[in-house]
């Protein structure tokens, strides 16, 4: 290949021009992103950049001694509208059409809104750098009320540094166990008491049926009638992964872009990293897509493998990580939690919001929860082992 062109200018994007870097790729490569930022860290944009703790440059993943190293071309502020397979070429909105020989879709996915939130001032998504710093503004100019839909990991961090920063703060979620998908629900229960034990108000098994408001926010109405006062609304219900340029390609969409387990799609030349990419995982033994940040760094060494070399690379068995900070306690996950597996304390006790437990199936550890306990965590995360054949489809 002579030439690549990433598609998506974030960690996934980054971390596979390094990986092609570090594979002795020598060719040229060009990274298109809808932003105008270079590849900046996320994870702070809930917490102590929305806090105001962090500056934009604090968020940066590289600097410009490792960019003039990796020698790359940036098109930044464009986005990519259609990819064409036949004549290998990616279209951007402005008209340019990029030649290349190989394609990596990075692109990530982009948040849910709700019904009327359009054009309606106070009311946010987070996501970008852009959006975090629209929300910042608002939440330091003193507006007190704050509601925020979605009791998900991002809407309770955000809930978690609004009410750091003193604010009144009430977490609207439609589920009656938050978190209960990820977590199942007896430590769901536990993780979402984080917010009763700091004055947050959450009312859960209710959905919005409006938004009220001409010109800016001043509510949110439940699906029950009651009306909640706002002078800020954060939406955190939800993603769907960016794919709709991708229409037409070739390439298998289905909640994300298709892959083998090395990260090839259905169109040869073209990989997929990160949020938007859907692998077999043999954690969760079907194609998954899987939101953490190390995994976007871990894909990208498979998938700058695979497009090299045109044969998928084994994926590391590695199970699935995240953490979340929200009212100064880390909570971290490793592995996947089925319905059916059930968490057992052996660390520390629950009501000190400081222990580790583990999740079995069929006497089989699948999964490990910790609250503020990282070393435990990480000796118990790495006995975990795959446990399922990763289905087709």
């Amino acid at each position: 290949m002579r030439s690549i062109t990433v598609v998506g200018a974030s960690l996934a994007g980054l971390s596979t021009v390094r990986a092609l870097r570090a594979e002795g790729y020598d060719g040229e490569i060009v990274v298109v992103g809808e932003e105008r930022h270079t590849p900046y860290d996320r994870p702070p944009l809930s917490k102590d950049f929305l806090k105001g703790d962090l500056d934009a440059d604090a968020l940066a993943l590289g600097d410009a001694d490792e960019y003039e190293d990796l020698d790359v071309q940036w098109l930044l502020g464009e986005r990519a509208v259609r990819l064409d397979s036949l004549a290998r070429t990616v279209a951007l909105a402005g008209g340019r059409h990029v030649r290349t020989d190989g394609v990596v879709v990075a692109t990530g996915a982009s948040p849910r809104t709700l019904p009327g939130a359009d054009g309606l001032a106070g009311v946010h998504t987070l996501r970008t750098l852009d959006d975090a710093k629209a929300l910042r503004a608002e939440l330091l100019d003193g507006r007190p009320r704050v509601v925020v839909i979605g009791a998900g990991f991002i809407g309770a961090e955000v809930a978690s540094t609004a009410r750091r920063l003193g604010l009144h703060v009430t977490v609207v979620e439609a589920l009656d166990v938050p978190l209960e998908r990820q977590l199942g629900r007896r430590m769901g229960l536990v993780c979402s008491s984080l917010h009763k034990d700091h004055g947050v108000r959450l009312l859960c098994g209710t959905g919005v049926a409006e938004l009220i408001g001409e010109g800016r926010v001043t509510g949110v109405r439940l699906a029950g009638g009651l009306v909640l006062p706002a002078d800020v609304v954060v939406v955190g219900v939800g993603v769907r992964p960016a794919t709709d340029w991708l229409a037409g390609s070739g390439v298998q969409v289905d909640d994300g872009v298709v892959c083998d387990a090395g990260c090839s799609t259905s169109v040869p030349g073209v990989v997929a990293v990160g949020d938007v990419a859907r692998c077999p995982n043999p954690f969760t033994g079907r194609h998954t897509r899987i939101e953490h940040w190390s995994n976007a760094t871990e894909q990208a060494r498979t998938a700058a493998r695979t497009l090299l070399t045109g044969v998928s690379a084994p994926a590391p068995l590695t199970a699935p990580y995240f953490w979340s900070d929200q009212y100064q306690v880390r909570i971290q996950l490793a592995g996947h939690v089925t319905p059916d597996a059930e968490p057992e304390v052996v660390e520390g006790d629950v009501d000190s919001r400081s222990f580790t437990a583990v999740y079995r199936r069929e006497g089989i550890p699948v999964a490990v929860l910790s609250l503020n306990q990282p070393k435990f965590f990480n000796r118990l995360r790495r006995t975990l082992v795959p446990t399922a054949t990763a289905a087709v489809s």
